[in-house]
């Protein structure tokens, strides 16, 4: 069953096609790899299909329901759809915990810090932080976290919302080994939990551990797609991305 489909997508900057005429359907309950060179447009894919860019052509359909050719930021939640960014957002002088009651709470600012926190909430919150490691750094201050344990943090967020589909762009970069086994046990335990995670990555190494499908993006387009053993060797794929 496909939970995510792009219909003849298209994004312009400057009359530049950053994704061009792209249609692509993704399985419920699977991770979904999204790879190419710098520049393929894999990251204005994920902006699109977050509302966090407006859609120039063509549409997103979320879990079989009308064609959407405008999805607003603020209407992402209500489709399930979370995500992570390249560069980490975090409320850099709120505590660790606080950034995450934000988002399990009224989703604001005011609502985390003086709001009052239902035991589930904050149970729901306390999980995400002891999922990514960082329970122990719960009051000090995003400011005041490592780069990994920022992009730690981001992840830690999207899993408090309990989304249906997570949007990971590029979680890997960065991190030292230990931080990256943290991240690939959490897209593991969201498939097994039938939660369906879209993958940006550079990492061959980790799309063929972690993907069940791929697609292989080059200039705005759809170059090739399939299981990640099968897509990586052919010589389309091969000269594009890997530049070999």
């Amino acid at each position: 069953m496909k939970i995510i489909e792009t219909k003849n997508l298209v994004k312009l900057f400057d009359g530049v096609h950053a994704v061009d005429g792209l249609s692509i359907g993704i399985e419920k309950g699977q991770v979904t790899g999204i790879i190419g060179p710098n520049g393929s447009g894999k990251t204005t894919l994920i902006d699109l299909l977050s509302g966090v860019l407006e859609i120039d052509g063509g549409g997103i359909v979320v879990n079989g329901a009308d064609k959407i050719t405008r999805l607003l930021p603020h209407q992402v939640f209500s489709y399930g759809i979370t995500r992570t960014f390249q560069n980490v957002r975090l409320f850099e002088q709120m505590k660790v915990l606080d950034n995450i009651m934000v988002v399990v709470t009224e989703r604001n600012v005011c609502g985390s810090l003086f709001g009052r926190h239902p035991d589930d909430n904050h149970k729901i919150a306390a999980d995400a932080l002891r999922q990514v490691g960082l329970w122990e750094n719960k009051n000090r201050r995003a400011a005041n976290l490592s780069y990994g344990q920022r992009k730690l943090l981001e992840i830690a967020r999207t899993l408090a919302t309990q989304a249906e589909i997570y949007l990971f762009d590029e979680p890997f970069a960065g991190l030292f080994p230990e931080m990256r086994k943290i991240v690939s046990s959490i897209v593991q335990d969201l498939k097994r939990r039938g939660k369906t995670v879209i993958l940006v990555e550079h990492d061959m190494g980790l799309i063929r551990e972690l993907c069940d499908h791929i697609f292989v993006m080059d200039e705005g387009k759809l170059l090739a797609e399939g299981k990640p053993e099968s897509v990586l060797g052919k010589r389309e794929v091969i000269e594009a991305y890997l530049g070999r």
